[in-house]
């Protein structure tokens, strides 16, 4: 089904026997995760963006920001897909870009008293680069298109 370099890209494709929607119910599903709750925004791609659609999220305590564009090709029935991610480097001053269908859980701890009266590290902060893909996929998969991963151009 799918060709060699699909599992690098992370481009996945619709089962069979299902037709494609048009490109405006899957630019009208892909904008309408905003609505389901989720912890980043889908957006109208800006001028300089070179892309039709952004899913973006940001947590500035961790100077974590990921990004996702979209661009819809209608004649292929496919979303082409750029990720990137900007991160905090292993420095910690500088941070570090990343392009492509990476799987990373992106965690936070603090130290807070227990019942028990000892203090203890819990987790105040989660966010999983699966937690954004997830949604988007699933909803170009459902409309019948191909989410195609690039890693250059979109």
């Amino acid at each position: 089904m799918g060709r060699f370099t699909d599992r690098w890209t992370g481009t996945r494709h619709p089962r069979d026997g299902l037709p494609a929607r048009p490109a405006p119910e899957v630019r009208a599903a892909l904008l309408a995760i905003n609505d389901r709750g989720v912890r980043f925004v889908v957006r109208e791609g800006r001028p300089g963006e070179g892309a039709q659609l952004v899913a973006e999220f940001e947590y500035p305590p961790l100077g974590l920001t990921l990004k996702t564009r979209m661009r819809l090709d209608a004649a292929r029935c496919e979303v082409r897909v750029l990720e990137e991610s900007w991160e905090p480097g292993a420095d910690g001053a500088r941070r570090q870009y990343g392009r492509g269908p990476g799987h990373k859980v992106y965690r936070q701890w603090e130290m807070k008293q227990g019942a028990d009266g000892r203090r203890h590290k819990t987790e105040s902060f989660r966010f999983a680069t699966q937690d954004m893909r997830s949604p988007l996929q699933q909803a170009v998969l459902d409309a019948g298109w191909t989410w195609r991963g690039v890693l250059f151009k979109l």
